[in-house]
């Protein structure tokens, strides 16, 4: 598609646009950085840019916090900044204009206090586009003093004036644009409430899981868990293959597995806290004392289990660019999972790595025991706040 659009194959470029946003959209967004970089270096594909800032005017950090946020393309970032429901706090994207616009010029000294006319001149050259997008009237005094103040010389004299003045005298007219306040889609939160997190878990199991992580005695209940589970990956929306794992997961920290074993009402998971990290070619391992392999209480499985390291010394997180998650000695994902979706569990009598066996020891053959999966997903932890 992005040759087509080089070689002004406008026609196959518009096919092809439309084809992967109406039957490929989970390919899309596991690539979605990629997608989005490339889609608005042409003209010519309207849509798939349409199709892009529609997910992050509503999810803005899958863009601004990203590490390659300051990479992002001109057409690209103006483009959201101008959308009216773009879900960010004004000086929150005017901070990220300022950032993107300060690496545009490395040169620029660190502190502001330091800069010369220059500095400031080539700072508003690289934001001339973004500059009368800002609804500086929607900002805060406090916020305009600390954070927009400090870059005044690269707003009109006429703007900062009026700017000024609002704050002064709120009823005073002003001759300056005033910009709608950005509409915030509130109507979407009763729905983003009520929709599960997981289709692999419920509140109840992640209470479970995060007592086990604070190595709580009594468990957390649902209402004072203190973790909150941002999905990384989801197999059935990002496809079962090695490639998603390490698209999505790399060097994630903190992170949990869970699988929903297909034929049984199995629940299998793990928590890795170092997380995985991609070998240039073969595979390596680490040690992590703070991991644990999981089963939960499910339908006909009447208790959880939880066995965590009993070997600290031993290498059990394991980091093979020909599969996914892996826990050493524990439950490994096989080689070409996405085929039939095998995993397998490891252990035998007095087994010196993890405490106890996640499967019915029945199910254990030679110390390995083999299922499939209907559903797994990967979720990143993050502490919740107050």
């Amino acid at each position: 598609m992005f040759i087509a659009c080089e070689f002004f194959l406008e026609e196959l470029a518009k096919y092809i646009e439309a084809y992967l946003i109406e039957a490929k959209a989970h390919w899309l967004r596991l690539h979605f950085a990629h997608v989005y970089q490339e889609s608005f270096k042409s003209n010519t594909l309207k849509e798939l840019q349409k199709w892009c800032n529609d997910i992050v005017v509503k999810y803005p950090d899958k863009i601004f916090d990203s590490e390659d946020f300051t990479l992002l393309h001109e057409n690209a970032l103006v483009s959201l900044v101008g959308r009216d429901d773009l879900q960010m706090e004004e000086i929150k994207i005017w901070n990220y204009v300022i950032k993107w616009g300060i690496a545009q010029n490395p040169d620029l000294p660190t502190d502001p206090k330091d800069w010369t006319n220059e500095n400031f001149l080539s700072l508003k050259t690289a934001l001339q586009n973004y500059l009368p997008l800002i609804r500086y009237f929607q900002i805060s005094g406090d916020d305009i003093y600390e954070y927009v103040h400090p870059y005044k010389q690269i707003l009109e004299k006429t703007l900062w004036k009026d700017v000024k003045m609002r704050f002064i005298s709120p009823n005073k007219s002003v001759s300056s644009k005033i910009l709608p306040p950005r509409t915030i889609l509130t109507q979407k939160l009763p729905i983003r409430t009520t929709e599960s997190f997981s289709k692999v878990i419920n509140e109840v199991h992640a209470a479970e899981i995060a007592s086990w992580i604070d190595k709580r005695e009594d468990k957390y209940s649902t209402e004072n868990n203190p973790y909150e589970f941002k999905l990384l990956l989801r197999g059935s929306r990002d496809g079962f293959t090695a490639n998603s794992f390490w698209n999505l997961c790399n060097k994630k920290t903190s992170v949990i597995v869970v699988m929903k074993v297909k034929g049984t009402d199995e629940i299998l998971g793990g928590y890795n806290p170092i997380g995985w990290e991609k070998p240039n070619s073969s595979y390596t391992s680490k040690c992590c004392n703070d991991n644990f392999i999981f089963s939960l209480k499910n339908g006909t499985i009447q208790n959880s289990i939880l066995s965590r390291i009993k070997n600290p010394t031993r290498n059990v997180i394991y980091n093979d660019p020909n599969r996914g998650a892996s826990f050493s000695f524990g439950f490994s994902m096989k080689n070409n999972f996405n085929l039939n979706r095998q995993c397998y569990c490891y252990y035998y009598i007095n087994n010196i790595t993890y405490e106890n066996p996640i499967r019915d020891t029945s199910l254990y053959v030679n110390s390995y025991s083999y299922f499939s999966v209907e559903e797994y997903e990967i979720f990143q932890i993050h502490k919740k706040s107050l």
